[in-house]
């Protein structure tokens, strides 16, 4: 299977990779949530060649992650993040608990914390009927009603 072909799987796990799978793009998008706007400060910070930066942003455009306009102070452009893009803030938050955990053997390089009471920012799962929190032990995955309507299309 091509890479590509990854957007057409009945998958919502799988399908968000044709945009975010690649290590660029989540470094990007890093650098979003600290500020970084504009497409020099980005080139900057990452050292990535310009075409390749300026694709993984023309990607987070067209998907709708990232919008670019004009800066509200000076001549320049900005990528600024979408709500669709506000959301993948758990995302990194997960990844970065991760990292933390398993490849920071000196201790987190970064704390995150909640500006009004100094805890610790942490990526949670937990259920929307008891608000229980979950592992992959408690979460059983069944068919849903995209998975359903493309069988019934079969």
């Amino acid at each position: 299977m091509r890479y590509e072909d990854l957007a057409d799987e009945p998958c919502s796990i799988t399908r968000p990779l044709v945009i975010l799978g690649d290590r660029w793009t989540l470094v990007i998008l890093k650098y979003c949530f600290a500020g970084v706007r504009r497409f020099n400060a980005f080139q900057h910070v990452l050292g990535i060649s310009r075409g390749r930066l300026q694709d993984r942003l023309d990607r987070l455009i067209e998907h709708g992650i990232l919008v670019k306009q004009k800066a509200a102070v000076g001549a320049h452009e900005e990528y600024r993040l979408t709500r669709k893009g506000h959301d993948l803030y758990p995302i990194l938050m997960a990844i970065r608990e991760w990292g933390d955990a398993y490849m920071a053997p000196e201790g987190p390089p970064v704390e995150y914390r909640h500006r009004d009471c100094a805890g610790s920012a942490r990526a949670r799962l937990d259920c929307d009927c008891c608000g229980a929190e979950l592992t992959a032990r408690e979460v059983e995955p069944r068919p849903g009603p995209g998975l359903l309507a493309r069988e019934s299309v079969s």
